[in-house]
């Protein structure tokens, strides 16, 4: 099992950055796929990033491809999601997301352990 805790987030204008960081405990990190999802208010969970296990392969929602980029240190147990030219639609809570799977791997129901979420809020 696998203790997810992200942080990061804040308020930023439209066209800024933010860097958000996933800290993993317990089991290994390498051990799994990691995501990265987003939840506006009133929307569903939307899948945002993925990266492979080792890091080597990486996977992006088309709304964020070119602006954001997910990466993992295995060393640190550590996953970060880069966020550049930050839009009003991007603001949501952000949730990391670890899975054991080697599929699919876009939908909530593919990943087994979460994070509580840290909150992105881009002002126009």
């Amino acid at each position: 099992q696998v203790q997810l805790v992200e942080s990061g987030g804040g308020l930023v204008q439209t066209g800024g950055s933010l860097r958000l960081s996933c800290a993993a405990s317990g089991r290994t990190l390498s051990t799994y796929v990691m995501g990265w999802f987003r939840q506006a208010p009133g929307k569903e969970h939307e899948f945002v990033a993925r990266i492979s296990r080792s890091g080597g392969t990486t996977y992006y929602a088309d709304s964020v491809k070119g602006r954001f980029t997910i990466s993992r240190d295995n060393a640190k147990n550590t996953v970060y999601l880069q966020m550049n030219s930050l839009k009003p639609e991007d603001t949501a809570v952000y949730y990391c997301a670890a899975s054991l799977r080697l599929v699919g791997l876009t939908t909530r129901a593919d990943y087994d352990y979460w994070g509580q979420g840290t909150q992105v809020t881009v002002s126009s």
